[in-house]
């Protein structure tokens, strides 16, 4: 565990280093839990952005995209529950001052269980060796066994709390597991209590005249709201889904894990609408289309797993989140939610306007039901990244870093570096530049040692380097240098833009999602 957490604060800091990620207002001392993408993660962040839009647009036909104001007419969120169901638990150490997520703590108490049975089963490996049976050690072994039983008995306590929203429990568990403060090691615990997450600000002219509005906590209310204008506009027949991408803002207490948790935050969200009774059937499909969306990227497909809640949400009757292995442990970075008819029905009733579908083959009207998917880009950034930060021992014993991003998400695509800075070279390179960065992003480099400029551009990740030398300018031909390999080929400088745009394609990510 220390070890990740090691790497975790390597992944922090080189993103700063190489213009990934930087602290929003850092000059000012910062502020915390909101961060700003720089020249690099920009580039990483949008081309997720777009791995997904187009996932979503292009690969369906009856999906179509929204792009909904931040701002919305207050009601929205009584309707939605926000204004009265959107709360954290949060508790008080006395001594150290430090606020916490109850529901957070207790989830740590039960990593802790799952890290003590996990090193009993690595150290049982390693004394054993080939003979080891790892199914009859975790069956048998007294260690093993009692520590499930008191994950088991904790989570079944825990679900229980949650489902009743009952606080009083939520602390006697903290008190009963003996869960101490990271900052003080006390248990000195005030009570718990509920906390809404939603920022909100004045709009109009005059203070009298102010109408008091939220910043969104989330982006779907967008898509409701305007469903009907969609469905009309559209000619939509349901099933068919509306996807947006935008900006969401939670007032987090604890906010940490650098980009895990943010006050400001983006989303990509679709709501997909189906007839009632068949949302369990499309809930399922979108499951798996979703996680085949992450496995294509190749980051390495025991790093994902299906969680489903143990609480379900007021408004839902089927959800699970994608979780994904980061240096912190599995984490969710989506979430799949069948709503049933909750959103639209709740907005008809406090609009006073009718939000149902004519449906032809039924000839009937109805409230459509929803299945939402919903996934943070900042977390699908953090999970990218994490997962693609390398540090390999060279043959030569040396260490390089490299991101092994895939390389359509990569922010450059391909570095062009002439070997000196003479005899035509810089010019030729200029030349390749020119032809390229109509369809890649490109990068010209031409300071310090040619194997200076390939570490920096393994450190952000970019596929390619192109190096023009003496012999470019007798045969038309280039070296170009494979990132992860290192290996490097001659090719005729004609034959790049094939090379190079084919391999980064999105295409590639695409056709990896239909193939069955």
């Amino acid at each position: 565990m220390a070890q990740q957490e090691d790497v975790f604060k390597k992944l922090v800091s080189h993103s700063k280093e190489y213009g990934f990620v930087f602290q929003s207002s850092e000059i000012y001392d910062g502020l915390s839990a909101v961060y700003d993408y720089g020249q690099n993660g920009v580039e990483l962040k949008n081309n997720i952005k777009k791995y997904w839009w187009d996932s979503m647009v292009l690969l369906h036909e009856n999906v179509v995209g929204i792009d909904s104001a931040i701002f919305m007419h207050p009601t929205i969120w009584k309707a939605s529950g926000h204004v009265d169901a959107f709360n954290d638990p949060l508790i008080d150490n006395k001594d150290s001052k430090k606020r916490y997520r109850a529901d957070v703590l207790i989830e740590d108490q039960l990593a802790k269980y799952d890290d003590k049975i996990n090193k009993e089963v690595e150290k049982a490996a390693k004394k054993f060796g080939d003979d080891f049976n790892e199914d009859e050690f975790r069956s048998t072994n007294k260690r093993v066994l009692d520590n499930q039983a008191k994950r088991v008995a904790l989570h079944e306590r825990f679900a229980q709390a949650l489902n009743d929203s009952n606080l009083d429990e939520l602390r006697q568990i903290i008190v009963d597991e003996e869960i101490v403060c990271p900052i003080s090691g006390t248990k000195n615990w005030t009570e718990v209590r509920q906390f809404n997450l939603m920022f909100s600000t004045d709009m109009g002219s005059t203070a009298e005249g102010a109408m008091k509005v939220f910043l969104r906590p989330e982006t779907a209310q967008g898509i409701f709201v305007n469903y009907l204008n969609v469905q009309k506009t559209g000619r939509m027949k349901i099933p068919f889904g509306i996807a947006q991408i935008g900006k969401a803002f939670r007032n987090e207490i604890v906010a940490r894990q650098f980009i895990f948790r943010m006050r400001e935050f983006e989303q990509m969200e679709m709501q997909f609408f189906v007839r009632p009774g068949e949302e369990l059937k499309w809930f399922d499909l979108w499951k798996q289309t979703r996680l085949k969306w992450h496995k294509a990227l190749g980051l390495g497909d025991q790093k994902y797993r299906f969680h489903d809640h143990d609480k379900l949400a007021h408004y839902a009757n089927a959800a699970t989140d994608i979780e994904f292995q980061m240096p912190f442990g599995f984490k969710e970075v989506e979430g799949i939610h069948s709503r049933t008819d909750f959103d639209l029905s709740s907005h008809e009733e406090y609009s006073g306007k009718k939000l149902q579908y004519f449906d032809p083959e039924l000839n009937k009207s109805y409230v459509p039901y929803v299945i939402e998917t919903s996934i943070g880009v900042d977390r699908m950034f953090l999970s990218v990244m994490a997962a693609a930060y390398t540090e390999e021992k060279l043959e030569n014993g040396e260490t390089r870093v490299v991101l092994k991003l895939p390389a359509p998400l990569a922010p450059v695509k391909v570095a062009v570096m002439p070997l000196t800075k003479k005899d035509g070279m810089p010019e030729k390179a200029r030349e390749i530049i020119d032809d390229l960065k109509f369809d890649v992003k490109c990068q010209y480099d031409e300071k310090d040692s040619i194997g200076k400029r390939y570490r920096r551009q393994d450190a952000i990740g970019t596929p390619f380097c192109v190096t023009v030398d003496h012999q470019t300018l007798q045969d038309n031909t280039v070296t170009i240098r494979h990132r992860d390999t290192m290996q490097q080929e001659r090719v005729a400088i004609d034959q790049l833009r094939s090379i190079i745009v084919d391999y980064v394609s999105l295409r590639n990510l695409l056709k990896k999602i239909k193939e069955d």
